[in-house]
């Protein structure tokens, strides 16, 4: 995750998005596949309210889900 003061010079604001983030993650990481995630916030997220970044991170973390793989059928391993 990188938040950069170009974000907003205020490190209040960083901090808070990297909590909600963090947040975010915690509450569907089961639901996501194993792989790494870059989270590089962009200079509006100091500006938007937290609900809203909250249903953006949603909205990525649903499309991530799609790329996590099902069981195959069959007996090996299924």
């Amino acid at each position: 995750m990188a938040v950069s003061r170009k974000v907003s010079k205020r490190a209040v604001e960083r901090n808070r998005i990297k909590r909600l983030v963090r947040e975010s993650f915690r509450a569907q990481r089961t639901q996501l596949p194993s792989l790494d995630v870059l989270v590089i916030a962009r200079t509006s997220a100091a500006n938007t309210d937290s609900p809203t970044l909250r249903a953006d991170l949603d909205r990525v973390w649903q499309r991530l889900r799609s790329l996590k793989p099902t069981a195959a059928p069959g007996t090996i391993g299924g």
